[in-house]
């Protein structure tokens, strides 16, 4: 009897790591983490007032006691090579808005995670996450080769669940009590997107990203969780 055991992989994975370089948008850059430039920044975006203070609910880290504790954590965070933190830098005002990173990086495998991603309320409605996840997107799948890129959260993390849905990522079931986080219980759902699915995704996030898709107010004439939901299903 012949077991079945899978299709060939070819090629195999090239085993290069995501780049430590700046990655531009029209609407952002990601740059990577430098306490000294984006510091203060980031310190402003994340701290201050209930909205910001809540960006942390879900997170590792924070909210942080005072600016010090908070530039102590970035200057952790800025030489990790997993994870691999970058500042989302607002193109317009040139100033950092949020943090996001690859990690659990395993390039011979062709795997590869986005995470540890907040941003600054003002600018979580706009086209700029969106942009900024398409770049590293667009690093992991077309630069680099990759096979498998991962999206985890807290499972009672009802935004980030529904974003991963927006982005193209398809949910692949709850890992009940995979952490303890800030000494709580943390049931952690997973989403994966395919190097196979990605042409489709790419082409819906690149529509949805184009000027001609907002009015004169910016307000977006088609979605993209309604284009990502009219993609053709890809053969397994």
């Amino acid at each position: 009897m012949t077991l079945p055991i899978g299709p060939v992989v070819d090629p195999l994975p090239s085993g290069q790591p995501p780049a430590r370089k700046v990655f531009e948008g029209a609407t952002v850059r990601l740059e990577p983490l430098d306490p000294t430039r984006h510091g203060d920044a980031l310190y402003r975006s994340a701290h201050g007032d209930a909205a910001r203070d809540s960006l942390w609910t879900y997170m590792g880290s924070g909210p942080f006691a005072d600016e010090s504790d908070f530039r102590g954590w970035i200057e952790r965070c800025s030489p990790s090579e997993d994870p691999l933190f970058f500042a989302v830098v607002d193109a317009r005002s040139d100033e950092a808005v949020g943090m996001v990173s690859y990690l659990n990086i395993v390039p011979a495998m062709g795997t590869i995670e986005v995470g540890h991603i907040w941003y600054a309320p003002a600018v979580q409605r706009t086209r700029l996450p969106t942009e900024a996840m398409y770049l590293m997107f667009r690093h992991v799948f077309d630069d680099l080769g990759y096979r498998r890129l991962e999206w985890k959260c807290n499972a009672l993390n009802a935004k980030s669940r529904a974003a991963a849905l927006r982005l193209g990522f398809t949910f692949e079931g709850i890992f009940r009590q995979h952490m303890i986080v800030k000494g709580r219980n943390r049931d952690t759902a997973w989403f994966s997107m395919l190097d196979r699915e990605w042409p489709a995704v790419r082409a819906n996030m690149e529509r949805w990203l184009a000027p001609e898709n907002f009015d004169a107010e910016g307000r977006q004439r088609v979605s993209l969780s309604a284009l990502n939901r009219e993609r053709a299903p890809v053969p397994g």
